[in-house]
């Protein structure tokens, strides 16, 4: 039999509660969307998405549009389990005209799919800012992205910031944090992405693979 402190009690019962809320997570998701190598034994990490041992795999891409910094994560869906293939951040410089920075965008995002070869593609969409000039940034970068995409015949879909978060976490209320802490677990990674650009990016390519 144990015995507790009455503070003992307390961290034992909110231990209980953490594992609780791990354990309702790993039902909302079902353990089997974690990552397991056995299902990509047969699949280079950085060549095009395609048939590994007879088996589809999903390649998408996610974005995290902004101006002054692009994220984007790359993944990989096997048998319902998901492997990270590469993720980044595309930053342009504060100096250079719009239609420079622009140009930057375009022709990296060009590169990661020259490289990457993704079947899908989303993006965190715009939503209500109290910025104007900063919503308007990350219209025009949005808008190049799409473009490159299109260019590359590359399907889009976007997703609402609560979308992704609801998707990620179970909740939409999740902080960025929170959402990063997810994103680990879910690609068994062995720290947090970073920066948040990019974890964004790879949130939003599993948001994707859980509702397409």
């Amino acid at each position: 039999m144990f015995l507790f402190s009455a503070s003992g009690a307390v961290h034992f019962l909110k231990s209980l509660c953490r594992c609780k809320k791990i354990f309702l997570a790993a039902l909302f998701y079902g353990a089997f969307m974690i990552y397991s190598s056995e299902a990509f034994c047969s699949l280079p990490g950085t060549v095009a998405a395609g048939n590994a041992g007879g088996v589809k795999v999903r390649r998408v891409l996610g974005i995290d549009p902004g101006l002054a910094n692009t994220g984007f994560g790359v993944i990989d869906c096997c048998m319902n389990k998901y492997r990270m293939v590469s993720y980044g951040v595309i930053e342009t410089s504060g100096g250079s005209t719009l239609g420079e920075r622009l140009k930057v965008v375009y022709s990296r995002i060009q590169a990661v799919i020259d490289e990457f070869k993704p079947e899908e593609a989303c993006m965190e969409g715009l939503f209500f800012a109290r910025n104007v000039t900063s919503a308007i940034n990350v219209a025009e970068a949005k808008g190049v992205v799409t473009l490159c995409l299109a260019q590359n015949s590359v399907p889009l879909k976007e997703y609402k910031p609560n979308q992704i978060k609801k998707a990620v976490t179970g909740t939409a209320a999740a902080d960025k944090e929170l959402v990063q802490k997810y994103v680990q677990i879910l690609l068994n990674l062995e720290s947090r992405p970073k920066p948040d650009h990019a974890a964004d990016a790879l949130a939003c390519a599993i948001c994707h693979l859980h509702y397409v």
